[in-house]
């Protein structure tokens, strides 16, 4: 448990102190935002609202609205607390791999759906939009993280419980079918 700790926050510390550089924020975390609302733009769009994204701002042709996607708005630091939890945890590097990926393409898409819903919200009532937007969805991409890292954890692959007199790990018989 130790271990994990001090991995978990040592990768923590790593990660978010690169998505506050200002290269990064430039090269990377500015483009990721103006593609996540050029994503939004066009599923409002394919479900017939009238959004165009301009750079990491969403805009309402008809009402003039707009809403944009800064720094917090995007999923990352849900997805750097997921990546720091499996970098930290005792397992293979293709699982970790494959849990990244799988965990990130869910906090995105749960992401996704939340800059719909904020961008609708705004629409409609501002104070209903900064209620979900700093309280309500803040919370849900933060668990969306903490339940891709539980279902990794549940399908890692397992090794064999040694039995206490520290033998050698033994397997365990196949229960019988009751028809």
């Amino acid at each position: 448990m130790f271990r994990f700790l001090v991995i978990f926050v040592a990768s923590l510390l790593v990660l978010f102190t690169l998505d506050v550089l200002t290269v990064v924020e430039i090269h990377l975390i500015d483009p990721f935002n103006a593609l996540l609302a050029t994503i939004s733009a066009k599923l409002i769009g394919l479900f017939g609202g009238d959004a165009i994204a301009q750079g990491k701002v969403i805009i309402s042709i008809g009402t003039g609205l707009a809403v944009s996607i800064e720094r917090v708005c995007n999923g990352v630091e849900a997805v750097i607390i997921l990546v720091s939890a499996m970098i930290a945890f005792p397992s293979g590097w293709k699982a970790k791999v494959v849990g990244i990926v799988l965990g990130t393409l869910a906090i995105q898409a749960l992401n996704l759906v939340r800059i719909i819903s904020l961008y609708y919200l705004h629409q409609w009532s501002s104070v209903w939009f900064e209620w979900f937007h700093s309280y309500i969805w803040q919370a849900l991409i933060v668990l969306d993280a903490l339940v891709m890292f539980l279902l990794w954890l549940r399908y890692l692959p397992r090794k064999n419980a040694a039995p206490p007199s520290g033998g050698p790990p033994q397997e365990t018989p196949p229960a019988e079918a009751v028809a």
